[in-house]
């Protein structure tokens, strides 16, 4: 099971990279825009239930990351 720390990292880059809008994400989600922008800028972490909502949104499969990477 992944870590909260690789969650929330893989989401983080996810946001970065994503072609969608932190706005965009934060309709389709309903997660407050200003959450998204705090979480991207590590000033907040996520509850796990937001974060599976934006990976759903992000069409993610959060997974551990392998040692030594």
């Amino acid at each position: 099971m992944p870590s909260k720390r690789d969650i929330e990292e893989q989401l983080r880059q996810a946001i970065i990279k994503s072609s969608i809008s932190r706005y965009r994400l934060s309709q389709l989600t309903g997660v407050d825009n200003a959450v998204l922008s705090n979480f991207v800028n590590r000033k907040r972490s996520l509850v796990m239930t937001t974060a599976a909502k934006l990976a759903k949104a992000l069409n993610l499969e959060l997974r551990p990351k392998k040692k030594g990477r």
